[in-house]
C-alpha cells in the first residue's frame, strides 16, 4: 500500500523567502537590505527566516533611509555584488527616485554596458485594507515608462519564486512588486487563489512571458497580480450566462509580452483590461494601444479597462471599495461592449 504524498503549497511571501534563500546558499554575492527585513522578517513576511540563517551581514536592517540604502545598494552591484533591496511600500519611490532611476536604470548605460548593475528591488503595492493614499498605490507602469529597468508583478506563489529567482540572476535591475493582499498575511485579507503548489528546487519563471490562466473565446481579461484573481471570478460569472472568458496573466510588465496578448484577442476579438494602477496613462492604455497598432480589424468591440480611478485611494473603506476593480465591474464593462 502506497502513501499519497501531499502536495506542497506556499503563500506568497513564503515562495518569495524561499527563493531568496536558495539563491542566498548558490551566491555568496546575494545579500537584503531594508527597513525591519532582519529578525522581523519583512512586514509582509518576505525574508522570515533568513536572519536566524545568514545573519546580519547579509540580511541588513537599514535606517529609514531609502535614498541612501538603494544608492548603497546600486554601488554595491555595480562593484559585482547581487543586493536584493526592500522598499517597503512602492508609494515611497518619491523619496528615493534620483537613485532608482538616474542610477540604478542608468548606469549601465551610462558606461556604455561595462558595468552591469544586478539588483533587485522589491516593494509592496495594493490597497484594499485602509492605508490610505500614501501606503496603498500599485505605480506599476510608472517603473515601467522608463526604461533601464526590468518590471515584474506575480500573481501567486509558484510564479512569485521563478520570478523572483529569474531577478536575483538578472544582469539588469529588476523591480519586483507583489501585492500585499496576495502575500498570505492573514490580517491583509488573503486571496486564496494565490496559494498554490510550488516545487521545493530552484527554477526561473521567464521574465517577458505572459500566461494563459483560463481559456476562453468570447473575451480577453488581461491584469497582473491582484487583478488576475479579479478576472477569474468575473469568468466565472460570465460563464454562467454562456460567456467563455480567457484569462491572461502578464506577470512581467517590462518586457511585455504584446505578442501573447494580441494572440487571444486575435482568438476572441474582445478586450478588458483590468488594473489596479490608476486608469490614465498607464497600463492599461498600453496594453490596447498595442492590440488596436496591432491589428484593429480583429475587434468585434471597442476595448474596456477596469482600472483604478485618476484620485487619491480613499482611506474610508466604502469609499475605497467603490473605487477598486472586482469582478462585477469586469462583468459590467462586458456586457456594456456586448451590446455595441
Amino acid at each position: 500500500m502506497t502513501t499519497a504524498v501531499k502536495e506542497r503549497k506556499l503563500t506568497v511571501a513564503r515562495a518569495m523567502a524561499e527563493a531568496v534563500a536558495q539563491e542566498m546558499r548558490l551566491d555568496p554575492k546575494v545579500f537584503v537590505m531594508g527597513e525591519d527585513i532582519g529578525q522581523l522578517g519583512g512586514v509582509f513576511g518576505n525574508t522570515r527566516g533568513l536572519y536566524d540563517e545568514f545573519g546580519k551581514t547579509r540580511i541588513r536592517d537599514t535606517p529609514i533611509s531609502e535614498t541612501a540604502f538603494i544608492g548603497a545598494a546600486v554601488g554595491a552591484a555595480s562593484d559585482g555584488m547581487r543586493p536584493i533591496v526592500e522598499l517597503m511600500f512602492v508609494d515611497f519611490f518619491g523619496v528615493c527616485m534620483d537613485a532608482i532611476y538616474n542610477l540604478m536604470a542608468k548606469n549601465t548605460y551610462f558606461s556604455g554596458g561595462k558595468v552591469p548593475v544586478p539588483m533587485v528591488l522589491m516593494a509592496s503595492t495594493g490597497a484594499g485594507y485602509s492605508d490610505a493614499a500614501q501606503h496603498s498605490q500599485c505605480l506599476y507602469g510608472t517603473f515601467a515608462h522608463l526604461p533601464g529597468m526590468k518590471v515584474v508583478v506575480p500573481s501567486n506563489a509558484y510564479d512569485a519564486k521563478g520570478l523572483m529567482t529569474a531577478a536575483i540572476r538578472d544582469e539588469n535591475p529588476v523591480v519586483y512588486l507583489f501585492h500585499k493582499s496576495l502575500q498570505g498575511m492573514g490580517w491583509l485579507g488573503t486571496e486564496k487563489g494565490a496559494t498554490v503548489p510550488v516545487p521545493e528546487e530552484p527554477y526561473i519563471v521567464e521574465i517577458g512571458k505572459a500566461k494563459t490562466v483560463r481559456e476562453g473565446r468570447d473575451v480577453s481579461l488581461v491584469s497582473l497580480g491582484a487583478g488576475v484573481h479579479h478576472a477569474l471570478r468575473a469568468a466565472a460569472q460570465l460563464e454562467k450566462d454562456g460567456v467563455s472568458a480567457e484569462v491572461i496573466d502578464l506577470r512581467s510588465l517590462v518586457p511585455l509580452d504584446r505578442e501573447h496578448v494580441i494572440a487571444s484577442v486575435r482568438k476572441t476579438g474582445r478586450l478588458i483590461v483590468i488594473d489596479e494602477d490608476y486608469h490614465s496613462f498607464g497600463v492599461s492604455g498600453e496594453i490596447i494601444a498595442s492590440v488596436v497598432e496591432h491589428d484593429i480589424g480583429m475587434l468585434k468591440a471597442r476595448p474596456q479597462r477596469v482600472a483604478f480611478p485618476d484620485i487619491p485611494i480613499p482611506f474610508t473603506p466604502v469609499m475605497e471599495q467603490w473605487a477598486l476593480p472586482n469582478a462585477d465591474k469586469i462583468v459590467a464593462a462586458y456586457h456594456a461592449m456586448h451590446k455595441e
